[in-house]
């Protein structure tokens, strides 16, 4: 598994489906286009969604989402507009995906999914529709590989009931995402600051987080949430942010991620090093713009240094005003003229 910082997912879903008939291929030919378009981006890994609409949702559930964007009425007409790959397809992404130097996960919405998903997933990703679906969160964290999982929509107390049942079943390698579960999130209920709050209360699992904040001219949703302490980040991945339908509004382009990519290595570049230390760059301004001892006046030699013979200032290369004691009451060796800087050869 790639050790990027931060690790970055490309949440494809099922945007492909409209890229397809956008571009009249198949789904199938789509998804792949979205994997290498991906990979030239920089991204970790390529997730998916495995799901049936019969075992995902009731015929009547009604839409959450907003239907200015994404007009099908029912939960359940927008699932099955997009239900149709199975173990096949999702074999053949996977293998795609890992053939480009990518990791490869999808989440899976039933019991079926992910099982069929075992020997394909680099680790599990569970939505935050199932944080309280305990048995199927018990039935993931039992395989034995590594779990990501949204808390968004979530009380703490029930994100420790998830993880503390994810601890149970025997998983012992665990992302929570810090997530809002709306789309898309408007900047002002983004609270990126829950990131802080989770690393505080569950400091033996890794934080990130799954982002709904529509992009920005500078990716800075992102780039914010990295500087919280985010080690992973997903955010929905589209080939064309016009594109009608649920998750294309919200997600970012090829070019967002390599703006956000491109922010995480400046951060990493300006945090530098936690060690207080002289830099090599500062050398020569240090030497240049501290203080010396300076002489005030002409002294004869042998004369008895006074403090109102000494002034200090720069530059920082005779004998530093910290020292000042030690100098006073010595005596001048030579003839020294005023604004001399004092070193410890002259007294």
């Amino acid at each position: 598994m790639k050790k990027n910082k931060p690790y970055l997912i490309a949440e494809m879903g099922v945007n492909f489906y409209d890229t397809a008939k956008e571009l009249n291929i198949s789904p199938l030919e789509a998804a792949k286009l979205y994997i290498d378009k991906a990979q030239e981006a920089g991204v970790d890994c390529c997730k998916f969604q495995s799901y049936k609409a019969n075992t995902i949702v009731s015929k009547n559930s009604p839409a959450y989402w907003d239907t200015t964007k994404e007009p099908t009425k029912t939960q359940y007409e927008l699932f099955l507009k997009h239900d149709s790959f199975g173990k096949e397809e999702y074999q053949e992404l996977c293998d795609y995906t890992h053939s480009k130097g990518m990791d490869f996960t999808s989440t899976p919405f039933d019991y079926e999914s992910a099982d069929y998903l075992y020997d394909m997933v680099d680790f599990y990703k569970i939505s935050s529709s199932d944080l309280s679906n305990l048995p199927f969160i018990k039935h993931i964290g039992s395989k034995g590989k590594p779990v990501y999982m949204s808390v968004g929509a979530s009380y703490l107390s029930e994100v420790d009931v998830a993880i503390r049942t994810l601890k149970e079943a025997g998983c012992k390698d665990i992302v929570i995402f810090h997530c809002v579960l709306s789309y898309p999130t408007d900047p002002k209920d983004a609270n990126l600051r829950i990131i802080e709050t989770l690393k505080k209360v569950f400091p033996d699992v890794r934080v990130g987080f799954s982002d709904h904040v529509a992009p920005d001219e500078s990716m800075m949703t992102l780039a914010t949430a990295y500087l919280l302490g985010a080690e992973v980040i997903e955010k929905h991945f589209t080939l064309n942010k016009k594109l009608p339908g649920n998750d294309h509004y919200h997600a970012g382009d090829p070019e967002d991620f390599k703006k956000a990519i491109a922010n995480f290595k400046w951060i990493d570049t300006v945090l530098g090093s936690s060690e207080k230390t002289v830099l090599d760059c500062e050398l020569v301004p240090r030497r240049e713009a501290r203080r010396s001892l300076v002489l005030t006046r002409d002294m004869k030699a042998g004369e008895v240094i006074k403090k109102e013979d000494l002034m200090a200032k720069r530059p920082g290369t005779g004998i530093s005003p910290e020292y000042i004691d030690i100098v006073l009451n010595r005596k001048v060796k030579y003839d020294l003229k005023e604004d001399t800087i004092l070193k410890w050869d002259m007294i």
